[in-house]
């Protein structure tokens, strides 16, 4: 199938069923983001996997309790690093060097370069670009879901101070960014199941600069 037949077929799921999705399956969904690119390769975020229900009970209470927090197989929580360091972006490119077989240095000049672009603009703005690229890799989840029928239900709808602190995100230099069910459409119970797609209709939404 095609990556359009895919995304025509997907929904904002309003109700789960509580199906588990297959290990292979939930793996393929967190490779395709490992996978998704971001600024400067940094991937400045991680992916928490949630299935305990003790845990989605309390992220449901912080989240308007939304069903589908608990009633999903996995819970993928997108956290975006709370700010830059430079010491960060060197473990980063120290990676990346090793892993080409290239000088420690190779990548030294570009390092500093892009700290010193990036240090005066503050830590709020350190997070809200990690969060972009957070959700680079949500969207890639969600195509990538919708290619193995699962379902997928990307979410800002919770108090993020309160989900950081619910799965202790401070002490691990992240804040929550997106959250992201993974699991079955209840056919006999979502009102949406049936409802037609509707988008933008493409005239309006592509503007072209010829």
């Amino acid at each position: 199938m095609s990556l359009i037949e895919d995304l025509n077929w997907r929904y904002a799921t309003k109700k789960m069923n509580g199906a588990v999705v297959p290990q292979d399956k939930l793996d393929y969904i967190l490779e395709a983001a490992r996978l998704a690119p971001s600024s400067s390769g940094l991937q400045p975020y991680r992916i928490i996997v949630v299935s305990d229900k003790e845990v989605l009970e309390k992220i449901k209470a912080i989240a308007f309790d939304q069903s589908q927090i608990v009633d999903c197989s996995h819970l993928l929580v997108f956290a975006a690093w709370d700010g830059y360091t430079y010491e960060k972006i060197g473990e980063v490119f120290k990676r990346t060097t090793q892993e080409r077989g290239l000088p420690d240095d190779a990548m030294s000049a570009y390092h500093d370069r892009l700290w010193s672009m990036y240090e005066p603009l503050g830590q709020q703005w350190h997070f809200n670009h990690a969060a972009k690229q957070a959700y680079i890799a949500l969207g890639t989840a969600v195509a990538a879901a919708a290619e193995q029928r699962v379902d997928a239900t990307p979410m800002e709808g919770f108090i993020p101070e309160k989900l950081d602190e619910i799965l202790g995100l401070a002490e691990k230099g992240l804040k929550s960014a997106a959250i992201l069910p993974l699991g079955y459409r209840d056919e006999a119970n979502d009102w949406l199941v049936n409802q037609k797609k509707v988008r933008t209709p493409k005239e309006e939404f592509i503007i072209e600069v010829k």
